[in-house]
């Protein structure tokens, strides 16, 4: 195949994904569950709990909360579109509930810090810190991509981003000084 070919459907298949990732239900799942993943990695790390055992209940907790909250908002959707008549029957009910995977996918980073900390890849202690840092620029990327998705220039793009990581940790620090 030619280099020029190759560099064609490199950028063609890099234009779909950036069209399949700024859809409205994956941007809102992606954008949801980093803010999902910090605030649960820092109500369940209590001061001077690290050990690995604590960071697999973490893993643990975070699963079972992102597809709790999946569920939740597919089952929210479900009920307010009855009242437009737009779901019918039980597979399209399914495919809504399904639909929410986006949000699921997100905490995958932190599930991966989480998990490794726990089986000894990196130090327990402190990866809540680096979890909070990935997912601070996991919002910083999901901000970009929808302002360029909207038709934003690079330069109001990145400040966009930068707003957007900023208001993530905000919402993020103060689910964490509630806990």
């Amino acid at each position: 195949m030619p280099r020029s070919s190759l560099r064609l459907r490199l950028h063609q298949s890099a234009l779909v994904t950036r069209r399949w990732a700024a859809r409205p239900h994956v941007l809102f799942g992606g954008v949801y569950g980093a803010v999902l993943a910090s605030s649960m990695v820092a109500a369940l790390t209590e001061e001077g709990t690290t050990a690995p055992a604590d960071r697999l209940s973490s893993a643990k907790w975070l699963v079972v909360t992102a597809v709790a909250s999946a569920l939740a908002h597919g089952y929210a959707h479900l009920i307010a579109r009855r009242g437009d008549q737009t779901v019918h029957g039980v597979r399209a009910a399914a495919r809504l509930l399904l639909s929410e995977w986006p949000l699921v996918l997100a905490t995958a980073p932190t599930l991966v810090l989480l998990l490794g900390a726990a089986w000894g890849w990196w130090p327990s202690a402190g990866i809540d810190y680096v979890a909070c840092a990935v997912n601070v620029v996991l919002l910083f990327a999901w901000g970009m991509l929808a302002a360029r998705a909207g038709g934003r220039t690079w330069g109001s793009s990145l400040k966009i981003g930068t707003a957007d990581a900023l208001l993530g940790l905000a919402v993020v620090v103060c689910n964490a000084v509630i806990k």
